[in-house]
């Protein structure tokens, strides 16, 4: 027992295969982003990225799931977030594959020369409104900064022709940008829509987008079953992540 709460350090989240320290990023490790980077198609990625990536959470689930000819980068706006992943990556087992960039996506990907086949996001998702405690907070939670119609735009250059974009929204933000999407032209692919249990409507939604058309796969996951427990789908999904599933 002693061994297992050294493990269980105080600044942030402890994995299986990796620990992601959060103290100095204004968005902590939290279910929408574990779900995401569970959840997002790997099996063609030949190189990955991920927008926004805060404390680096997503692009190291992305490193552990993927093979080690895959590099994935990270573009973080906030300075002191980017400084965090960058540490959270290189103390990981795949610090040679992650590459974090702290820079805002718009300008980054005016210079960017690489492609994606893998290009994922939490992205900001509520409209500006209420004051955040920080500036910090705020741009990691409101639109006003990035709105989905930039992300879409940047996705769009960034992408290969048969590669996947994927966002974890709240329902309702998720089903606008779907629609934003497929005006601008991407195909919805993949989708998953998550509730908190049987008895509640979904709260959040997984997307993947592609420029390339192709079958549908719709479905729904419950994060808990009847008795409060996880659920055996989402500990299908998590398992290789969480320590304690």
């Amino acid at each position: 027992m002693s061994q297992q709460k050294a493990v269980l350090r105080a600044n942030g989240f402890t994995f299986k295969q990796f620990f992601v320290a959060h103290d100095r990023c204004a968005m902590k490790v939290g279910t929408d982003g574990v779900l995401l980077g569970a959840w997002a198609p790997v099996a063609e990625a030949t190189r990955a990225l991920d927008i926004g990536t805060g404390s680096g959470l997503i692009a190291l689930m992305l490193a552990q799931r993927t093979g080690a000819n895959v590099a994935v980068d990270a573009v973080e706006l906030d300075e002191q977030a980017a400084a965090q992943a960058q540490e959270n990556a290189a103390a990981s087992p795949w610090a040679e594959r992650i590459a974090i960039y702290q820079d805002d996506i718009a300008h980054w990907t005016k210079r960017c020369e690489q492609r994606y086949s893998l290009i994922v996001s939490n992205p900001p998702y509520f409209a500006p409104g209420s004051e955040c405690a920080t500036p910090a907070r705020a741009a990691a939670r409101y639109t006003a900064g990035l709105t989905h119609d930039v992300l879409l735009a940047c996705a769009e250059e960034l992408i290969t022709e048969d590669g996947y974009f994927c966002v974890v929204l709240p329902t309702a933000p998720g089903d606008k940008l779907a629609a934003l999407a497929i005006e601008r032209g991407w195909h919805l692919r993949f989708r998953t829509d998550i509730a908190d249990n049987d008895s509640r409507p979904p709260n959040r939604v997984l997307l993947a987008l592609s420029p390339t058309s192709g079958e549908q796969f719709l479905d729904r996951m419950t994060i808990r079953g009847p008795d409060q427990r996880y659920s055996e789908a989402h500990c299908s999904l998590t398992r290789d992540f969480y320590l304690f599933r």
